[in-house]
């Protein structure tokens, strides 16, 4: 399987760390591209020229993170990424992950290309406010959460997508984690930091 993906994507990140905790590793090649300049690899492959999109052994491509997840999962019955029996919560865990993730990249997208005038507009505004809902919301998610010990059970998809989004705000909007403002999730993340599928794919 192949890969297409940058080093600063979230949604990247995302799916390598699920590939990490399945252990298919070996079983993915990463092609390296930039999304921005139409990188003429990526196009032959899917038209929307969007990282990630996994191209499957038997040459279907598949873009969108959590789709790509979806499939990877499938793989391979365990390590689940969604447990069946804590499907709703995960599933509900990780759409506030997602959302904060999407919402963090438009703002960076929008603020390299029209500046900190872009968070005075609309959608601007609608995405600042989204994520400090979500900021404050997994604080208060954040006080029940675990870490799994090293050599013990695979990630869920909740616990990969939050981790990720919330490594992401801190890389390219890190104003918006100021030190002490949500101490459980700071705590929660230091823990995750630890584990190999972050360590292996942190932001460049």
């Amino acid at each position: 399987m192949k890969l297409f993906l940058n080093a600063t994507s979230p949604f990247a990140r995302l799916v390598r760390v699920a590939a990490l905790e399945k252990n298919l590793q070996a079983s993915l090649e990463l092609v390296w591209c930039d999304p921005w300049a139409n990188a003429a690899e990526l196009l032959a492959v899917h038209p929307q020229a969007r990282i990630p999109v996994l191209v499957t052994e038997d040459g279907q491509a598949i873009a969108e993170s959590l789709l790509i997840a979806q499939y990877l999962d499938a793989l391979d019955a365990a390590p689940s990424l969604v447990p069946a029996s804590e499907a709703a919560a995960v599933l509900a865990e990780t759409s506030l992950g997602y959302g904060l993730m999407e919402a963090a990249f438009g703002t960076t997208i929008a603020r390299k290309h029209e500046g900190r005038a872009a968070d005075q507009g609309l959608m601007g505004q609608r995405r600042l406010a989204a994520m400090d809902r979500a900021l404050r919301l997994l604080e208060q998610k954040a006080v029940a959460w675990r870490v799994p010990e090293a050599g013990q059970a695979a990630l869920r998809l909740d616990q990969i997508t939050v981790a990720v989004a919330l490594e992401y705000v801190g890389f390219r909007l890190p104003e918006l984690l100021p030190a002490g403002a949500y101490p459980g999730l700071e705590a929660w993340l230091q823990a995750m930091r630890q584990r190999p599928s972050l360590v292996a794919t942190a932001f460049a």
